[in-house]
């Protein structure tokens, strides 16, 4: 459950959507009201939505698998890249390279590309090539940089994609639905929120509304993971209690067969 309250939604902005005639019919039940041509979204549908996806968000995290958060628009880039990094999960915020997820073993090929160039460049043999060809690495490996850094330690497909404007980036949705991959997504009036797992009816294009979203999404991965770290502590405090206790039981047996045999040799 989040702890975003309906008054910090509502000075962010979350109600504001699309022109009326702008709409999704299937955005009907998340909808408010219309003023001046505008359609307001109903607030505390938005709260009960955010609290579920939340509550999964955190499942997730605590479970250890990765959710993939995908915002390339102007509005959501920077909030994106300092909120998602804190909490450790990867992200696409430049464009987002089509087959990422159903081509996964290509990606993962280029990320192998990136980490053989870091080799190189920190080899005694890069010295010796020459400038010209120094340069070109760079490049190179600043543009694979820019398009796959954040996703460099995405061994596998994530368990979840977060999307911020469905309507944008409708590629990643259409591969994530593809591999049956869950998504959690911030939907405007403008969007069909039938085709995300967990739709959080709010604001897409205000860069407010997108970071109180995003704050209590990753608020959330921290507490799983906080749980997970937790769980792993007490696992060995665990181990240890029932190997006492399992010691104790021998050494209580023990008198006991020390008697039975006194007794049957009488």
């Amino acid at each position: 459950m989040s702890n975003v309250k309906f008054e910090d939604l509502l000075e962010a902005g979350c109600h504001f959507g699309h022109l009326k005639r702008k709409w999704n019919p299937a955005m009907a039940p998340y909808i408010f009201m219309e003023k001046n041509g505008i359609h307001i979204i109903d607030l505390y549908k938005t709260m009960d939505k955010l609290d579920e996806a939340c509550a999964a968000a955190r499942q997730i995290a605590s479970s250890g698998r990765k959710i993939l958060f995908v915002a390339t628009k102007k509005q959501a880039k920077e909030t994106v890249a300092s909120l998602v990094k804190e909490v450790g999960m990867p992200y696409v915020t430049e464009r987002w390279p089509g087959g990422m997820l159903t081509n996964f073993f290509t990606i993962r090929k280029a990320v192998k590309k990136m980490s053989d160039i870091d080799r190189l460049i920190e080899s005694p043999q890069f010295n010796n090539i020459s400038k010209r060809e120094r340069l070109q690495i760079q490049r190179e490996r600043a543009k694979l940089e820019k398009n796959l850094g954040s996703i460099a330690d995405l061994n596998r497909l994530p368990a979840a994609v977060f999307i911020v404007d469905t309507m944008k980036e409708h590629i990643a949705l259409a591969e994530a639905r593809k591999l049956a991959i869950p998504t959690f997504a911030i939907v405007d009036t403008n969007t069909d929120p039938r085709m995300v797992d967990y739709p959080v009816p709010a604001n897409d294009d205000a860069s407010k509304s997108i970071s109180v979203i995003l704050s209590a999404i990753c608020e959330s991965i921290k507490e799983g993971l906080n749980e997970r770290e937790m769980n792993k502590d007490a696992q060995p405090v665990q181990d240890e209690a029932d190997q006492v206790e399992e010691t104790a039981e021998t050494t209580e047996e023990a008198p006991r067969e020390g008697r039975r045999r006194r007794i049957s040799s009488k």
